[in-house]
């Protein structure tokens, strides 16, 4: 049986583009694998938090996980910080790691470009999240293009790993989706959707209010063709509109293209707003019936007890293979 692990920052605020490139694939997945779902509470601090909002964020993504379906009877939900055994595992596993190989993490230049306050942590972060993964020997993880850089330098580290001192880590495989594993930002379609973007148009939060949604799709940026197509090269803005159309309304892009063959954007648009109000208007209203329950606090302390255990297992069994006492 697979075994499947993901997780999702408690910073910002959740937008469908985490929901359709990551999030709604939880759901399926708990149906097939052994799923652990964490919210990656130790990552955020790679830049800074408001201690007080990071902890409010913390719940709020755990009830979220609750609210879109994943079922704690079938996965098992829990706040990174709350396993001991991810901040020890990294730091063994940086000690597994290579500079040249942090060197080359995409996302670190990205993000560290023109700043000289840039903390360690954002340098380390994927050796974080490569403890993250092989603490549950998971055999599958989720991610988006922008992650996979990282899951490959899992597997390197897994490998050096097993190789320089015992044969203890799984190996593990991208779960990537064929459409929707990027979705674009609205008013720039050329950019991934964000959470730390500052253009008010530029995503859609899993709790936006109705009217918000309307507006925010009304003004995402298309082109002055007035053909929906599905052509990212030419068409971004369309291209990214028809892939969160299918994937929130389970037809393909394909069927899209045919049922609005003729119809112009303005048809194209009003509609996908009604399918976005739809889908969410459900996931809202569990989501304020979970966020300040006993329910979520007990939750997350059988999941804390769950993935400890396990965590635990694998780093005795790390120490043990590196003459730790």
């Amino acid at each position: 049986m697979k075994r499947v692990l993901s997780g999702v920052q408690p910073t910002g605020n959740i937008h469908i583009g985490n929901y359709l490139g990551a999030m709604k694939q939880f759901v399926e997945l708990q149906n097939e694998a052994e799923c652990y779902f964490c919210v990656v509470n130790l990552h955020s601090h790679t830049v800074p938090q408001d201690p007080r909002q990071l902890l409010e964020k913390t719940r709020d993504v755990a009830a979220l996980y609750l609210a879109i379906g994943i079922d704690p009877e079938k996965a098992t939900i829990f706040v990174q910080s709350q396993i001991p055994a991810h901040a020890e595992a990294c730091w063994l596993l940086q000690c597994v790691a290579r500079v040249g190989e942090l060197n080359r993490m995409i996302q670190f230049k990205e993000k560290s470009k023109g700043s000289e306050a840039v903390t360690a942590g954002l340098y380390t972060y994927p050796v974080l999240m490569a403890g993250d993964i092989l603490l549950y020997h998971a055999t599958h993880v989720p991610v988006g293009e922008d992650q996979k850089q990282h899951l490959e330098l899992t597997r390197d580290i897994a490998e050096r790993f097993n190789r320089d001192y015992k044969e203890i880590f799984t190996i593990p495989e991208p779960l990537i989706g064929k459409v929707g594993a990027r979705i674009m930002s609205l008013d720039n379609p050329e950019k991934k959707m964000s959470k730390s973007t500052e253009g008010a148009y530029s995503n859609i939060t899993l709790l936006d209010e109705p009217k918000l949604i309307e507006k925010k799709i009304k003004r995402a940026v298309t082109d002055s063709e007035n053909l929906v197509r599905y052509d990212p090269e030419n068409k971004p803005g369309v291209s990214n509109l028809l892939s969160i159309y299918s994937l929130l309304s389970g037809k393909t892009i394909s069927e899209l293209e045919r049922q609005y063959e003729g119809a112009g954007y303005g048809q194209f648009k009003k509609d996908l707003a009604e399918a976005t109000v739809q889908h969410l208007q459900p996931i809202q209203e569990k989501f304020r019936e979970i966020r300040g329950s006993s329910y979520l606090d007990d939750v997350l302390k059988i999941g804390a007890e769950k993935a400890g255990a396990v965590a635990e297992k694998t780093l005795r069994q790390m120490k043990d293979a590196m003459g730790i006492l």
